[in-house]
């Protein structure tokens, strides 16, 4: 586990462009944290890092959106489901077993049917900024926290 202070906005969006060029196919990235804590924020330079230039906007309402870059983008902001059994209607199996990396905003309420191996990255405010932990689930996602050289 690895965890750091986040001074301002500026300093999330520079782990989000180091994390997404660091990803590679299969990737899934959980997210969780407080209203307003910097999942979106750091999913929107995540996916700049990926060469996505559509502008990112969390899909609290259709649950999922695509995106198409380096590698394909499924942004998941599962906030609005009533069961974990409600992913599978949008096709969630496929979008974790396919080649594009998945990120999912309040992963912690379909925790029940997350991968064996996933990096869980959690937000929280702290004093004046935020508190960023990385979580590595898996060998995949302990070299990946390394490679970030964070």
């Amino acid at each position: 586990m690895k965890t750091i202070f986040l001074e301002d906005e500026t300093k999330t969006k520079e782990i989000g462009e180091k994390l997404g060029k660091i990803v590679d196919k299969g990737s899934v990235i959980c997210l969780v944290g407080d209203l307003g804590a910097g999942k979106t924020t750091l999913t929107q330079s995540f996916a700049k890092s990926l060469g996505i230039d559509d502008y990112i906007t969390s899909p609290t309402f259709t649950i999922v959106n695509e995106y198409e870059g380096r590698l394909p983008l499924y942004h998941f902001d599962v906030y609005r489901i009533g069961c974990s059994e409600e992913m599978y209607d949008i096709g969630y199996d496929e979008y974790i077993n396919s080649e594009g990396v998945c990120i999912i905003e309040w992963s912690n309420l379909i925790e029940d049917i997350l991968p064996d191996e996933y990096l869980k990255v959690d937000l929280k405010y702290k004093d004046m900024g935020r508190e960023i932990t990385f979580e590595p689930i898996g060998e995949k996602y302990e070299k990946m926290v390394k490679e970030m050289n964070i």
